[in-house]
């Protein structure tokens, strides 16, 4: 994980986000990620039940090579068969593979550093220079373990950053160096899934953090050198195509919300999606990748209070992440979308107070945050323009149309029924409705078993992110 350590630019980025719904990707997914609770034994089970009542049915799963790794603080390697799965402790993990299996749900299995120490250059630290021919043998074990419970991989999480992937630059030019490194071990991660029987299974390449700064190489500039492209998407004739499958990326904003695009070109967050289309469509027609690459925002999350930092209310937390999730939904090359955190981090993790992240549905002592938990049941957008509102929203759960009753209030009253809204297949449906200032909507819904689920209320919001 990183954190978005600089403010962004308020610009008007909501407008992609009305587009005609024929362009939207239909076959989007959700996924969850919940690491603390999953890996926990005496939260596991409560973990699964919680999100799947949220109507979630995908996991991502970040494996760390140095967690299953034999003597992973040894500078020499011990001795081993590394293709060998036998030569690993799976046990952390094998619990949260098999119970998803065992549901029917899908797991994207992101392999990444840290890594042993003997499988670095210098076996120093566990970031440095990881070694491709190591990793490949690592990834055909790795494939050999999981491959019938695994059928999309992602290679590294966050390679553009120092704290899973180092050097990130030169010491001398400031040249990205960690591009060309991660080329290596994308290139060996596939060579070792096809030697374990699982090369027809989709890997994504990316997982990009979405900022860069004089730490952090931005996300279109590590695209472009992982590519062996040019500032100019101009491909070196030495380096061959990466078969990669799709491009994995976390399209977090900051605390301004989805409004805002930061101010670097190279950069990427969730109101400037299209930077990373077009970055992707350019590398396609310069031959680095195949045409049409989907691109998936495997993490995702909105930091609220009690984060004094970046943290936003609870209103918008919940505001924020139907927002995005409806930049996502109506933009037909992401083929994923994703909540990271069932729970916030311990506020005291790592001895930094607030060092890890609030964007859970829970607060850390496990309280519920209302409006986010119940707003990603149930998200609902209203986007104004001039008198009139588009409502856009969701039934998390469903799998076949369902009706839902759309709620409005106005100042002074409380909410009373405005409209039912039929969805589609994947629970999704939109209208518009006129504007008034101070007008609120939620959206309300009856399961399958009697149970009624009510989101919290939204604002309408302008394209230039004006709330009211």
């Amino acid at each position: 994980m990183s954190r978005v350590l600089t403010r962004l630019m308020l610009v008007c980025v909501l407008l992609g986000i009305v587009a005609p719904a024929a362009h939207a990707s239909h076959t989007q997914v959700m996924t969850f990620e919940a690491p603390r609770e999953l890996l926990d034994p005496a939260q596991r089970e409560q973990a699964f039940e919680r999100i799947a009542s949220l109507g979630a049915r995908s996991l991502r799963v970040i494996l760390y090579w140095q967690d299953v790794a034999p003597s992973p603080n040894a500078a020499r390697k011990p001795t081993l068969d590394a293709t060998d799965p036998t030569a690993y402790d799976w046990s952390r993990y094998d619990p949260v593979l098999t119970e998803a299996a065992r549901r029917g749900w899908s797991v994207i299995l992101t392999v990444t550093g840290p890594v042993p120490k003997w499988a670095t250059a210098g076996g120093r630290d566990h970031v440095t220079r990881p070694s491709a021919r190591e990793f490949q043998a690592f990834m055909t074990a790795v494939g050999k373990h999981y491959g019938s419970q695994v059928h999309t991989w992602a290679i590294w999480n966050e390679p553009n950053h120092p704290d899973f992937l180092a050097p990130q630059y030169s010491a001398k030019g400031h040249r990205p160096l960690s591009p060309g490194i991660y080329r290596n071990l994308f290139l060996a991660a596939w060579r070792g899934l096809r030697a374990s029987g699982n090369g027809r299974e989709r890997l994504l390449m990316g997982e990009t953090a979405p900022r860069g700064n004089t730490r952090v190489v931005a996300p279109l500039t590590f695209l472009r050198g992982a590519l062996c492209l040019n500032s100019t998407y101009v491909k070196k004739r030495s380096c061959s195509n990466l078969p990669a499958d799709g491009y994995a990326h976390h399209a977090y904003s900051t605390r301004l919300g989805p409004f805002f695009k930061p101010p670097g070109p190279n950069d990427v967050t969730i109101g400037v999606l299209n930077r990373l289309v077009r970055a992707l469509d350019r590398a396609a027609a310069a031959g680095a990748i195949r045409r049409g690459l989907p691109i998936y925002l495997t993490e995702f999350g909105i930091q609220s209070v009690p984060d004094p930092f970046y943290g936003v209310s609870l209103a918008q937390q919940a505001e924020y992440y139907a927002i995005s999730e409806r930049i996502a939904y109506r933009n037909p090359r992401v083929r994923s979308f994703s909540q990271y955190l069932l729970r916030d981090d311990d506020p005291n993790a790592g001895g930094e107070r607030y060092g890890g992240f609030e964007s859970g549905l829970e607060f850390a002592d496990g309280r519920i945050k209302r409006p986010a938990y119940d707003g990603f049941r149930l998200p609902l957008v209203a986007v104004r323009g001039g008198s009139r509102v588009t409502l856009w929203g969701r039934v998390r759960p469903v799998t076949s149309p369902t009706t839902a009753e759309i709620l409005v209030a106005d100042r002074g009253s409380g909410f009373h029924r405005l409209r039912d809204a039929r969805t589609d297949a994947r629970g999704v449906w939109s209208t518009r409705t006129t504007y008034r200032k101070g007008r609120r909507w939620r959206l309300r819904w009856k399961g399958p078993d009697g149970t009624t689920f009510t989101g919290p209320p939204i604002r309408a919001y302008t394209s230039s992110g004006k709330a009211g």
